[in-house]
């Protein structure tokens, strides 16, 4: 299995002007996070956590923004606006590389290629033991993807890196030492100024948001022999898809991936039924049939079906 760019890849004119839309949206992020964390002894516990991690997701939502050249003409600015980590684990640049690795629509679902597939190899699969085993098997349902996908993914991640930098890699390293200044810059307003237990952070915002996120991703990409049958669609998200920033239309934004959040509703309504004909119908009635189908059911195989031991 090998990666081609295709028709979702090739770079299309990038706005040649300021996105206010999204320049609002991303101060409205910065600012709702403010005022939370510098509140939060005044507020509900409960919901400071629910308040956070929604933030800490919507946040997200806004770099993979700023990583497709949003919401200026300037990929330093872009660069500077989604650099804070609020999530603390995971930092924006390597977060940029891998994704627009991900967007080579030939190379999606390949455990080999995609960097962010679930998918494995079935030497992949043989080497991570019995218990290795179980744990992907619990991470393919909905439910065990949002209680311990957190984990998995962030403690997976986290040693991939401590490998590489362990081997000298010099791009890892000058992006974690950018990312290590914006974690304590980060941690400096939470804890310092705020006075915000770190613990309570951590479990409470951050790796409830993380789920967020992950819920979005469960259904988002399925291996087929077409391309374009790859992609999937979530329809009718009042509140997960501006959440999202209507990524939820993943089949949309892959064709569009240049396309601005705010424009991709109407033109995914123009074009729906030529995109539900390219991916074979696979759209999800809300979330709530992604939950209803896949709560405690895996949504797919582990090892990948076309790969070739």
């Amino acid at each position: 299995m090998t990666a081609h760019v295709s028709r979702g890849t090739v770079a299309r004119r990038r706005s040649r002007t300021i996105e206010w839309p999204s320049l609002a949206l991303s101060a409205a992020i910065y600012g709702g996070f403010a005022v939370v964390t510098f509140f939060h002894q005044h507020m509900p516990t409960l919901l400071v956590a629910m308040l956070g991690s929604i933030l800490v997701a919507w946040h997200s939502s806004m770099q993979h923004e700023f990583i497709h050249g949003h919401p200026t003409p300037s990929r330093k600015i872009n660069r500077l606006l989604g650099f804070v980590p609020l999530s603390l684990w995971l930092p924006f640049e390597s977060y940029r590389m891998s994704h627009l690795v991900h967007h080579c629509d030939d190379a999606l679902t390949d455990p080999l290629d995609d960097p962010e597939t679930y998918y494995w190899t079935a030497e992949q699969w043989a080497a991570i033991g019995p218990i290795g085993r179980a744990i992907v098997h619990i991470h393919t349902t909905l439910a065990g993807r949002l209680v311990i996908g957190p984990a998995w993914n962030i403690s997976r991640y986290l040693l991939s890196e401590a490998k590489l930098l362990a081997k000298g890699n010099r791009v890892h390293k000058r992006i974690w030492a950018w990312h290590a200044l914006g974690c304590a810059a980060v941690l400096f307003w939470v804890v310092g100024v705020c006075h915000m237990n770190i613990a309570f952070y951590l479990f409470c915002i951050v790796y409830p948001g993380t789920a967020l996120l992950l819920l979005r991703s469960f259904a988002e990409h399925r291996a087929e022999e077409g391309v374009f049958e790859r992609t999937a669609i979530v329809e009718n998200s009042w509140f997960f898809g501006p959440l999202f920033l209507f990524n939820n239309l993943h089949a949309a934004h892959h064709e569009r991936p240049l396309m601005p959040w705010y424009e991709l509703p109407g033109w995914y309504k123009i074009n729906r039924d030529r995109l539900l004909a390219a991916n074979g119908g696979l759209v999800y009635d809300g979330y709530g049939e992604v939950v209803r189908r896949f709560l405690f059911t895996p949504h797919d195989v582990n090892v990948h079906p076309f790969d070739k031991p």
